[in-house]
């Protein structure tokens, strides 16, 4: 499946850290930031979250949410997330279905890993529509966070 700005975005159906189903539905009527990340406790991963949750009050002042995705286990991402205390949800894509639906999978990743979420960012608006979409092929760099602001700020 290929994303897009303008496109309805993809639904999923994946559980948090309390273990409680969350869907893309829960959002309607919401502005949404989705961030799609490698692997929990990794250098610039921990950068780029520790970014959104000391900044996260510029999101809601924003009238959006932040959520984050990557194919860890719920288990690992709870552990992550008191770690460093992030203030957001972070869903564990372990089936890789929705970062598959999102064109953000690795085939292959460093160190033989296979199936790794690509680093990747959507602004997903009130409607379900995707505003913004950004996916990285360099796992090192980090979504354009400038970009995605000046996009909540038009919608």
């Amino acid at each position: 499946m290929s994303v897009a700005v303008g496109q309805k975005a993809p639904d999923f159906k994946l559980f948090n850290t309390e273990k409680k189903e969350i869907s893309l539905s829960d959002y309607k009527g919401k502005n949404l930031v989705i961030l799609f990340f490698p692997l929990a406790f990794t250098g610039v991963c921990t950068a780029e979250l520790c970014s959104i949750r000391d900044n996260y009050s510029v999101y809601t002042s924003l009238n959006a949410e932040v959520i984050g995705i990557s194919i860890d286990s719920l288990f690992s991402l709870e552990r992550f997330k008191k770690e460093q205390s992030y203030n957001f949800d972070l869903l564990s894509d372990f089936n890789k279905t929705t970062a598959k639906d999102y064109d953000s999978l690795y085939e292959t990743f460093g160190f033989g890993m296979l199936g790794v979420t690509k680093r990747s960012a959507f602004v997903i608006d009130k409607t379900g529509i995707i505003q913004y979409a950004e996916i990285l092929e360099d796992a090192g760099k980090q979504p354009d966070f400038d970009k995605i602001k000046a996009t909540l700020e038009k919608i």
